[in-house]
């Protein structure tokens, strides 16, 4: 499959991504992609390093005429989000992405593809093996851990970097220079709930699937269905309508990654009454939520099957106390920029929720682009679910990148893109958690910029990246590097 994916241009770079598509390299598992790039550094006999968690840094000298311009930093994270759908057979632990062409656009069957940040990997790899490019003198960054918890960013080894310009690859719109984003946090809760052997005659599987699913930060002013909260909906319309037929919560399992909007989500619960008659019952409220959902989730389906009565289910008291703190979780948008037209300033993504055995838990990523206020809806997430008898935990830490608009770099990306287009580029800030706050952070005075190809539901199977578009950033990334500024 990926030979037509080999077919395209710019070739050099499209070739490194199937390349690179062929090694599995989730989040806390880059050892061997890591190692595949430090030898293609090697061959090409350029200066490699690695830092204590992984990151990977090369150095490349600057083409003739071009040694006395500012040294460049590229940089983009080796990991990407592993997503499949249900249906879809797939070990990303041993299978390389199976790609294909679908008009304009590269897809993946049935899995997240990895364009984000596989195609920045891959430019880097392209210009890193180059001998036909003008360029200034180059340092390419390869962090590890982003998805999970930005961890290559936040250990990275300080004085390791010589760089005055830093251009990070992870922008999703070829229209964008991204000029600063959100820092987030995670938040995790967990706890030991009292069960009750189960009465119910039935047992019944509630089922959330077909959500459309995305990135947490950039898709979630869309109003997309999170999975997790539409389950717990349906399930306390089951707890209010049980009666005398009785419905108990005995398991929970869904979403999945922190900063993936959920999908899939369901649940186990025994019941005095089989999944048809519910299915009746609850007719109504699918409709509604298909209604709701039309536009965003056009696939969202709502399923009751019957399945083997469980032996053990939470108290009813329990039940309805974790239920409550779930309903009463935030998610989505908490408040826009009152500054910055159009910006989500600070949100909640519900992640993951799982209840097995009496043992429950569940895992937010909340994010804000003013600290305060990112830490006072972590307060308030947590005081719901303490009523519920949880711990909470805090981890995961970053801070945002605040906006310079006026800064060399950013007036020299705008310029360019207006010169090579005739039109205004979007200069903004967003709302994902970009590496770029926590690299200001260890290396300050850094002018930095965020750009890249178009890609599209990223985080979700549904992840594709534009083929023209890919053309577009990589000639507007090599005319970047032969005007780079002069060192002062």
């Amino acid at each position: 499959m990926s030979d037509a994916i080999r077919q395209l241009e710019p070739s050099v770079l499209w070739n490194r991504f199937a390349d690179l598509n062929a090694i599995p390299r989730a989040s806390g598992k880059e050892e061997a992609v890591c190692r595949w790039i430090k030898g293609l550094a090697t061959q090409a006999g350029l200066e490699v390093s690695s830092d204590a968690v992984g990151n990977v840094l090369v150095r490349k000298a600057a083409t003739g005429g071009m040694e006395d311009r500012k040294t460049v930093i590229l940089q983009s994270h080796v990991d990407m989000v592993h997503q499949k759908n249900s249906d879809t057979h797939f070990d990303f632990d041993t299978e390389g992405i199976r790609m294909f062409v679908d008009g304009e656009w590269v897809r993946a069957e049935g899995t997240t593809l990895g364009a984000d940040n596989g195609l920045g990997v891959a430019t880097m790899l392209a210009l890193m093996e180059a001998t036909d490019i003008a360029h200034p003198a180059l340092e390419f960054l390869f962090t590890i851990d982003e998805e999970t918890g930005m961890t290559g960013a936040l250990e990275l080894k300080q004085d390791w970097m010589h760089g005055e310009i830093l251009l990070n690859l992870d922008t999703e719109d070829d229209r964008e220079i991204g000029i600063g984003c959100a820092g987030g946090i995670d938040l995790g809760f967990s706890g030991q709930l009292p069960t009750e052997p189960a009465s119910g005659s039935h047992g019944i599987l509630v089922e959330v699937k077909g959500g459309s699913g995305g990135h947490s930060g950039m898709d979630i002013h869309k109003g997309i269905a999170n999975a997790n909260k539409v389950l717990v909906r349906i399930l306390r319309e089951m707890e209010g309508l049980s009666g005398d037929e009785g419905m108990a919560l005995a398991t929970l399992d869904g979403g999945g990654l922190r900063n993936a909007i959920p999908r899939e989500a369901k649940a186990h619960v025994a019941a005095g009454a089989s999944a048809s008659v519910w299915t009746e019952k609850l007719s109504a409220l699918k409709a509604a939520i298909q209604a709701e959902y039309r536009t965003t989730d056009p696939d969202i389906d709502v399923i009751l099957h019957d399945a083997d009565a469980p032996n053990e289910v939470l108290t009813s008291a329990s039940a309805h106390a974790l239920l409550s703190a779930l309903d009463c979780c935030p998610n989505g948008i908490d408040r826009m920029s009152p500054d910055i037209p159009g910006l989500v300033q600070t949100s909640n993504n519900l992640a993951r929720i799982q209840l097995e055995s009496g043992s429950a838990e569940a895992h937010c990523l909340t994010r804000s682009s003013v600290d305060t206020e990112k830490m006072d809806l972590a307060r308030r997430i947590e005081a719901g679910f303490a009523m519920a008898g949880l711990r909470s935990s805090r981890g995961g830490a970053y801070p945002g990148w605040t906006p310079d608009p006026d800064s060399e770099v950013v007036q020299m990306m705008a310029d360019l893109y207006r010169e090579l287009h005739e039109e205004e580029p979007l200069v903004l800030a967003c709302h994902a958690g970009l590496e770029c706050g926590i690299l200001g952070s260890r290396y300050p005075g850094l002018d930095m910029v965020s750009f890249g190809p178009t890609i599209l539901g990223a985080h979700s199977p549904d992840e594709r990246a534009s083929i023209p578009s890919v053309k577009k950033y990589w000639a507007w990334l090599l005319e970047a590097l032969a005007r780079t500024p002069k060192r002062a």
